[in-house]
């Protein structure tokens, strides 16, 4: 093989490495700045958000729609700076928006629910049936937590053993919702069983007594006791104090431990199921 034959073999491959080069020197710049773009950006973002959020809340607007409202603020300038990061690269931006326009259309066809969660955050938005901070139950069978965030897409609750729950906005909506320190004031239901036995008048002053004593019941509406039911083993004694929204379960479980200290004290038995089984010998 000649010296001609040897450069016509390597002339190709030396073409592509320039062509490679080439590009390399071309993008290689771009594809930095993009990346220094994209986290400058979203930090830039998050400074803007929590900014937005802010001024919202020195606005005097309510703090759970200002989360929602920061919410969408956020997902809308992110979207503004991937296209912009697309510009770089040369994309027709104008396009590549129609062409964006479309692919939402479609995947909004194909994704409708969540859609509908969007839809359902604005609904919780308009009617408020809650806000952030109340103590709510979402559907029959008892979601029970401290409202955390209504986004865009679901609503966060707080526990009182400090678990988050999510849930997607369409269920709350879909839901029975029970705001139970929406009023600022709530009662606390609580039933004390006592022995057939037992003196009721007696039990009634004591679990009066201990409504006295507790610090986060209220004067009025004044607390009551009545008989709510004569059950298989016990009579039920029934009470309901008025607390703030915020002391519901401090008062729930003092009124709780401290009845049942106090029927101990004065021999009033708070008693179990019992049940009777009869031998029958065929002797």
């Amino acid at each position: 093989m000649d010296e001609s034959d040897v450069l016509e073999a390597v002339s190709p491959i030396s073409g592509y490495t320039q062509k490679a080069m080439g590009m390399a020197m071309e993008y290689a710049p771009k594809a930095l700045l993009a990346i220094l773009t994209l986290i400058i950006g979203f930090w830039i973002i998050g400074k803007i958000v929590k900014f937005a959020e802010g001024g919202i809340n020195r606005s005097g607007m309510d703090e759970t729609l200002s989360k929602f409202l920061s919410s969408l603020i956020s997902i809308a300038l992110k979207i503004m700076l991937l296209l912009s990061v697309a510009g770089m690269f040369g994309v027709n931006t104008t396009s590549f928006i129609a062409i964006f326009s479309a692919l939402m259309v479609g995947i909004g066809m194909a994704l409708n629910g969540t859609l509908g969660h969007v839809a359902s955050g604005v609904m919780l938005m308009i009617f408020k049936p809650f806000k952030t901070g109340d103590l709510v139950k979402i559907g029959g069978g008892g979601t029970v937590g401290t409202v955390d965030a209504i986004n865009a897409f679901n609503t966060t609750l707080k526990t009182l053993d400090n678990k988050r729950i999510i849930i997607a906005n369409s269920n709350v909506t879909g839901n029975d919702i029970t705001n139970i320190s929406g009023q600022g004031q709530v009662g606390v239901e609580l039933t004390f069983g006592i022995g057939y036995s037992d003196d009721i008048d007696k039990a009634r002053k004591i679990i009066l007594e201990v409504g006295e004593t507790c610090p986060y019941i209220l004067s009025a509406p004044a607390q009551g006791v009545v008989v709510a039911e004569l059950g298989d083993s016990s009579v039920n004694l029934a009470t309901r104090p008025f607390c703030r929204s915020e002391h519901y379960w401090d008062t729930l479980f003092y009124m709780q431990e401290n009845v049942k200290k106090a029927f101990d004290k004065n021999n009033i038995g708070i008693p179990y199921p019992t049940m009777d089984v009869n031998m029958i010998s065929n002797n």
